[in-house]
């Protein structure tokens, strides 16, 4: 009995800890908090984006509190409802799933909090949008692949997630500037991958058992062409004439294109994005809930300006 109370205790314990972690931070004047509710860890480009938004929330005299949902829709749902009764100045979003989180960002609406959704898609209720156009990035890597591809290439594509908006108009704006202009290039393999350098490595893997030519890796995030990369490298398969490019513009990509290994990434302006966000929550904070829809342009980088780009 004795070691059953223990367990129970160590238990209570346990969710009041997972409790706290779910909240982000969020207490003492909430009135002041914006609270950035992200789909996933803060890596990448929403990693970025945090902080930028971070830094200018900060110096505007508000606080930023942050929650990680693991890519689970429930959690993230659980999320959502404990800071709505707090009553944060607004919420950031980046929904795990459009439709399973539309009934939360209208109990929001209900409750009089500003939501902004950003980096993913949404199905429903009221927010402003700040995004970048999905498909411009797949039309760069098309455009750049269209330009410098040999005669007869064999490519393979790595989608990241095709029950995501995203990542369908970044293969739809590559297909249009490269595909439908240069009928000769040929995909030989795709897959989605889960934005994930595991995932796409194993996928490379096996593809290079079966096709003796591949000549570029086009990829919707520089994760999944870094994970290519490896895998070419591992079966010494990789050489100076095969293109890759991804999107996202990562330190380690950023790296990969100015020693050769990419050829291309595509930056999301971090900067631009955080200053639009902010400006339309200051907005919105004012003046209650807007419908604005802003996008912001991105940056290609390739071998001749990615000096720039180095940190």
């Amino acid at each position: 009995m004795i070691a059953i109370k223990r367990m129970m205790a160590l238990l209570l314990t346990g969710m009041v800890a997972l409790a706290a972690a779910g909240c982000g931070g969020l207490s003492g004047n909430s009135g002041k908090t914006i609270v950035f509710v992200s789909h996933d860890e803060a890596a990448g480009f929403p990693g970025a984006l945090y902080e930028g938004i971070k830094e200018k929330a900060e110096g505007q005299g508000y606080s930023v509190a942050f929650t990680n949902a693991g890519m689970d829709s429930s959690a993230q749902i659980d999320q959502m409802n404990e800071i709505i009764a707090k009553k944060p100045a607004a919420i950031v979003l980046l929904p795990v799933e459009a439709s399973a989180l539309t009934p939360s960002v209208e109990k929001a609406n209900k409750e009089g909090i500003p939501v902004l959704v950003t980096n993913r898609d949404i199905a429903g209720g009221k927010t402003a949008q700040v995004h970048s156009d999905e498909r411009q990035a797949g039309r760069l890597q098309g455009e750049f692949m269209a330009k410098n591809l040999r005669q007869g290439a064999k490519i393979v594509y790595f989608m990241g997630d095709s029950m995501q908006v995203s990542a369908r108009e970044r293969w739809e704006g590559f297909k249009e500037a490269c595909l439908d202009k240069r009928p000769d290039i040929e995909v030989v393999a795709s897959a989605d991958a889960g934005w994930n350098k595991t995932e796409a490595m194993k996928d490379m893997t096996l593809w290079l058992r079966v096709f003796p030519q591949i000549d570029a890796i086009v990829s919707g995030n520089d994760d999944m062409a870094l994970g290519g990369i490896a895998a070419m490298k591992a079966a010494g398969r990789f050489n100076s004439g095969i293109l890759v490019t991804g999107v996202d513009a990562g330190d380690e990509a950023v790296k990969a294109v100015a020693a050769g290994d990419m050829s291309q990434t595509i930056k999301q302006d971090v900067d631009q994005s955080a200053d639009t966000i902010m400006s339309l929550i200051q907005k919105m904070i004012q003046g209650g809930q807007s419908a604005e829809d802003e996008k912001v342009p991105f940056i290609e980088i390739t071998k001749s300006n990615v000096a720039s780009f180095l940190k």
